[in-house]
């Protein structure tokens, strides 16, 4: 039985499936209406403390690189914003630990399934590009970005807003010259559209 997006969306917000150090507190924005979607890592501490996804510096330099405003992104009969892992991972040595891997083959394909068909999803990193490029992802996050072209239409590949990525745009200019132009394009047209 095909269940609405509503009974869903309350299904994942009462998630406890996984053993958390912060306690399940699922972040996830999506309406059937929904052209754009963004499949991230997790959130981290301070998303996990608001509830509200990418409300962080990582969020403010992805909607830089989208060129829309706040108020676009955080409608999700425009944007919906499923990440790999719905809720905070926890920590590891040298940052936050990995998405937990129940989270994504649990709820991503009933999500996605309530979205139009001809919408455009931004793999942001490489979690969401191994989940979702599988063999056809590149060795390195920068050859399968570079090679962003192979994915279009359906998806559109980026690093990580995080702070590290100004050191990896530095070295790699072409995601500036060609990459984030295309992109907001194409959200430009998806966006007016709906």
């Amino acid at each position: 039985m095909f269940q609405s997006l509503d009974q869903l969306l309350a299904e994942v917000r009462g998630c406890s499936v996984c053993d958390l150090p912060m306690g399940p507190r699922p972040v996830v924005s999506i309406a059937s209406t929904a052209r754009l979607v963004i499949i991230g890592q997790a959130p981290g501490t301070k998303v996990h403390a608001s509830g509200v996804p990418w409300d962080d510096p990582s969020g403010e330099h992805l909607r830089e690189w989208l060129a829309i405003d706040s108020r676009t992104f955080y409608d999700p009969r425009k944007v919906a914003i499923v990440p790999m892992g719905f809720c905070y991972p926890g920590k590891r040595k040298g940052g936050d630990a990995p998405p937990r891997p129940e989270c994504a083959p649990l709820w991503h394909e009933r999500l996605l399934a309530h979205l139009p068909d001809d919408r455009l999803t931004l793999l942001v990193g490489q979690y969401a590009q191994r989940a979702y490029l599988g063999a056809r992802r590149k060795k390195t996050l920068t050859e399968t970005v570079r090679a962003w072209r192979e994915y279009a239409p359906q998806f559109i590949v980026t690093p990580h807003p995080s702070w590290r990525s100004r050191g990896w745009m530095t070295k790699n200019p072409f995601f500036a010259e060609e990459v984030l132009p295309a992109l907001q394009e194409r959200l430009h047209s998806l966006l007016s559209d709906s």
